[in-house]
């Protein structure tokens, strides 16, 4: 029945040392060198015995109650009137006594100690060393622990840094912890009365249901003397640790500790997709603001291109009528008896003239009119540029540098975010960004007037700058030819055709400007969206990587804790 049981304690084992091995191949790919290696230790020591871990402050006694507790006659653990353990001393069981030092701050004990064979007992230095490195040391074997004994002193078990510590252990990895007060033969009973009760009520608060506390004097205990305290703690590991029960306690434990260090990853993971989903969102409220912002601007010159052409349509019907009135059969009638006197030009220069005014009124009225629009159109792109800006100032930032998993993936966010920033304040201060050649076919004529501003103020002038387009030629020659026409001006049909050709002229001119004027200003616009968005590039390849990385973190981290979850389970059956 018992090689049964040791093949199924095997197996189990076996089973948690593979679940282990994912866990640790996660935190590889989360790049937590520390965390790593924590889950590297747990997975190494799967196969240790059930592992004591003495802790507290310097001078509390710990050496000595080592020693008092393995009771060998002799000095196993170094104690001295100054702080004797500057390394930890791992405790475990050897056919022969000997020593191995694996590095300068951990040093393997092997004794020959019946006790051993079922646990291992490490001791640390205290919680409060002044000693380098040693309280990190220290706080890497908690994780692996299966029994933490915190070692008080008892006449005050109150100090603070070894509390703290307590919140550590039990608080970041739900350790169990029992608690001893050493040195009790220099405590009066009334001060273990108060200290005993007092540590018992500390632990209620800060989450132990039911604490174990034990007053012990390893003094005593090695001097040979009765109610040293030893009998009762040695009969809490008897019946609670000891007799068989530390194999699968350990098995249990170490599936703790693997579900703890699972649900920090989860619980890191958990603020990194919120971090991944407020910055979509951003990404989002960017596009929206820019698609928005687009349609304003188009809707701007929108009104821009019926303002002109209301112009436009003025000057045309007013030349219209005056075309009509003087093609009338009595106005040529009358040209014609006037100029033979010289005091009216002739039907030809008339309609040379009207062309010629036509044309100047339309360059004129519609490039005052083009100036009063475009003030209005520019500060809406400015309001897009602006807008764009104080949103990437104000993006959501969850994911904190100091976080205990994701601090690198915050410092590398935060980098990529500032950068951004950093080449977004270069767009808006470059004039050249809000220019286009495409829009202006001479740029030197408004290059001395963005003396006025530079960047994103230059925007006014740049747009202003359209008035030097040339109008469109609505007179195209057609007016300045139809004069030849009027050689045999009385034929009514000739004259038909002079009005019709004007209008059809003017028909198509305004269709022309009207469409130019769309085209060009709407691809303008088109144009800074897109030199915008260009500035999102290495954010947006963050956001595609963060993407990926998280589908396969997220998905690794629930199918180990599925793993454990169901091993667990098996083995409470």
């Amino acid at each position: 029945m018992a090689n049964l049981i040791d093949a199924g304690l095997q197996a189990d084992r076996a089973r948690l040392e593979e679940i282990i091995k994912r866990l640790h191949e996660l935190t590889i790919r989360i790049g937590h060198d520390e965390m790593a290696q924590t889950v590297s230790d747990l997975r190494n020591r799967i196969f240790e015995p059930f592992m004591f871990v003495i802790v507290g402050e310097v001078k509390a006694g710990k050496s000595s109650f080592v020693n008092a507790l393995l009771d060998t006659g002799e000095e196993i653990a170094k104690a001295a009137p100054q702080p004797m353990t500057d390394t930890i001393q791992q405790i475990l069981y050897g056919e022969e006594r000997r020593e191995v030092t694996v590095n300068p701050y951990l040093k393997k004990i092997f004794l020959p100690v019946e006790i051993l064979r079922e646990i291992a007992i490490v001791d640390t230095p205290g919680t409060n060393t002044i000693v380098e490195h040693h309280q990190e040391i220290t706080e890497q074997f908690i994780p692996a622990s299966d029994l933490i004994v915190f070692v008080f002193e008892a006449k005050n078990p109150y100090r603070q840094s070894a509390w703290d510590f307590f919140q550590y252990i039990h608080g970041d990895w739900r350790k169990k912890t029992i608690f001893v007060l050493q040195q009790r033969d220099l405590a009066t009973e009334r001060e273990l009365e108060v200290n005993l009760e007092g540590v018992a009520e500390k632990a209620r608060r800060e989450g132990i249901a039911e604490p174990q506390v034990f007053a012990v004097s390893a003094r005593d205990e090695q001097l040979g003397q009765e109610d040293t305290g030893f009998s009762e703690l040695r009969r809490y590991i008897a019946n609670n640790i000891t007799g068989g029960r530390a194999p699968r306690l350990k098995l249990n434990n170490s599936i703790l500790t693997a579900q703890t260090i699972n649900e920090k990853i989860a619980n890191g993971l958990l603020t990194r997709r919120r971090q991944f989903e407020a910055d979509t969102a951003f990404r989002g409220d960017i596009q929206n603001t820019l698609d928005e912002q687009v349609a304003q601007s188009n809707k701007q010159v929108d009104l821009m291109v019926e303002n002109l052409l209301l112009t436009y349509d003025g000057i045309t019907r007013n030349k219209l009528e005056e075309l009509r009135g003087g093609l009338s059969m009595f106005g040529l009638v009358k040209r014609s008896l006037a100029s033979t006197f010289g005091s009216t030009p002739s039907a030809k220069t008339w309609l040379e003239n009207l062309a010629r005014d036509l044309e100047t009124d339309l360059n004129d009225k519609l490039r005052a009119r083009l100036n009063e629009n475009v003030v209005d159109l520019a500060e809406t792109i400015q309001q897009m540029v602006k807008t764009i800006d104080l949103k990437i100032r104000g993006s959501q930032t969850i994911l904190s540098n100091d976080h205990e998993i994701f601090s690198s993936i915050a410092e590398r966010r935060e980098n990529v975010l500032r950068d951004l920033q950093d080449q977004f304040n270069r767009f808006v201060g470059k004039t050249e960004n809000f220019t286009d050649e495409s829009l202006f076919a001479d740029r030197d004529n408004i290059a001395p007037n963005l003396a006025a501003g530079g960047g994103i103020a230059a925007l006014g002038v740049i747009l202003m700058a359209l008035s030097t387009l040339p109008v469109i030629d609505v007179t195209g020659g057609v007016l300045t030819a139809v004069g030849v026409i009027f050689a045999g001006f009385s034929t009514r049909g000739k004259r038909r055709r002079i009005v019709e050709g004007f209008e059809q002229e003017v028909r198509t001119g305004r269709v022309r400007l009207a469409e130019e004027l769309d085209e060009k200003l709407k691809a303008y616009i088109a144009t800074l969206r897109r030199r915008i968005e260009a500035n999102f590039g290495r954010f947006d390849e963050m956001l595609d990587r963060e993407e990926k990385n998280l589908l396969i973190l997220e998905g690794t981290h629930r199918e180990v804790r599925e793993e454990l979850e169901r091993l667990a389970g098996d083995l409470s059956e």
